[in-house]
């Protein structure tokens, strides 16, 4: 008898151990909030999964705010978006993480990116920051582990020992919140979903010290409430757009000069789809000054009211592949006056991110307000 006890102790203790604090959550109707094009709990290659297109899993209830979590996951070589999203604090605010299976290999393989009122900004947040290169194995189980701490985040993919993306930004406040899977496009299968809340996990990559910010940027905006961008088709000056009863609010930019829109406005892409920021420059005297600046998806300029440019920097408007992302890719050369002068650019947004980026050619002769 004794010996039986023995062997039935030695065998337990040979399967894997959960930690305590480690949840993991079948997929089925009773613990996900499953809406979706297309799903089906089904067994995948000798696992239970489940298949998503066009669709998420919603865990609203996981709490979590820093820790491991980790899913196995297969995909055709299909065109399509599918990850997680975490720290969910609501359908419209929340960060993910996604992967490209159409860009296996290539730089924008993946990404990391926050949500802010409903609109995820990868074109904002573009680069080694942000994703990775990674080869995916096609119609067949991979894992990937997610490692959040604080401001900070890991990627593993199959190599649990090596991430493949560090994420030293985080652009959300770490809030504690719901778990999602999702796919976009591709039909995925997902199992293995397990999630650990843990307060300082480890992350085995260095911190990373935000760049200085160029000292001629333009630290914050002045941020109208959105409006439709239709007003502005036939606009030859501002002095009617300006009387419209149109409220204001600053917002910082990033290290980066990015002001990240999508944090203050609502986009609604039939009715209020712009909004202005608004710059205010001191001139000791009369000068050209270039601004160069960037945007996401569409820009006015105007200066003292008189429009200077119009331009178009959204997906695929430049080539078929051009992406839109953000960066201080155009110039425009302000005839300033001497004393106040007002900047004022309509941002008008469609997808991928609501941005704005400026910095004068120098800081000689002229002084900002805010």
């Amino acid at each position: 008898m004794m010996l039986r006890v023995i062997c039935f102790f030695l065998v337990v203790c040979s399967f894997p151990q959960l930690t305590d604090a480690q949840a993991v959550v079948p997929f089925d109707t009773a613990n996900w909030d499953i809406k979706a094009e297309e799903f089906k709990l089904t067994d995948y290659q000798g696992k239970n999964a489940l298949q998503l297109k066009n669709g998420t899993a919603y865990l609203e209830n996981a709490g979590f705010k820093n820790g491991i979590i980790e899913w196995d996951m297969a995909f055709p070589n299909q065109r399509g978006f599918t990850g997680v999203r975490f720290r969910i604090e609501d359908l419209s605010n929340m960060e993910e993480f996604y992967l490209r299976p159409h860009q296996s290999g290539k730089p924008d393989a993946n990404q990391y990116c926050p949500v802010d009122n409903g609109l995820s900004s990868w074109q904002l947040y573009h680069g080694e920051a942000y994703s990775a290169p990674y080869a995916y194995k096609f119609d067949e189980w991979f894992h990937v582990k997610l490692v959040v701490s604080g401001t900070r985040a890991e990627v593993y993919i199959d190599d649990m020992n090596t991430p493949i993306l560090h994420i030293p930004f985080l652009k959300r406040q770490p809030r504690a919140g719901g778990l999602m899977a999702y796919s976009g496009l591709v039909p995925t299968y997902f199992a293995n979903f397990s999630y650990t809340p843990e307060d300082n996990p480890i992350l085995i990559s260095k911190p990373v010290a935000e760049s200085e910010m160029d000292p001629s940027t333009i630290p914050v905006w002045s941020v109208s409430s959105p409006f439709s961008e239709g007003i502005l088709e036939k606009a030859f000056s501002l002095e009617d757009i300006q009387d419209n009863g149109l409220e204001w609010q600053d917002l910082k930019v990033e290290p980066s000069g990015t002001a990240n829109l999508g944090t203050v406005a609502v986009l609604d892409r039939k009715k209020q789809n712009a909004v202005f920021v608004k710059a205010v420059i001191n001139a000791s005297e009369a000068q050209i000054k270039a601004l160069h600046f960037g945007y996401s998806d569409r820009a006015k300029v105007y200066c003292n009211g008189i429009p200077l440019y119009s331009g178009n920097n959204g997906y695929r408007t430049r080539d078929f592949r051009y992406l839109g992302t953000i960066g201080y890719f155009d110039t425009v050369y302000l005839p300033l006056n001497k004393g106040r002068n007002e900047i004022w650019i309509a941002v008008s947004e469609s997808f991928g991110g609501w941005g704005i980026r400026g910095k004068l050619e120098d800081m000689e002769g002229v002084n900002l307000i805010y």
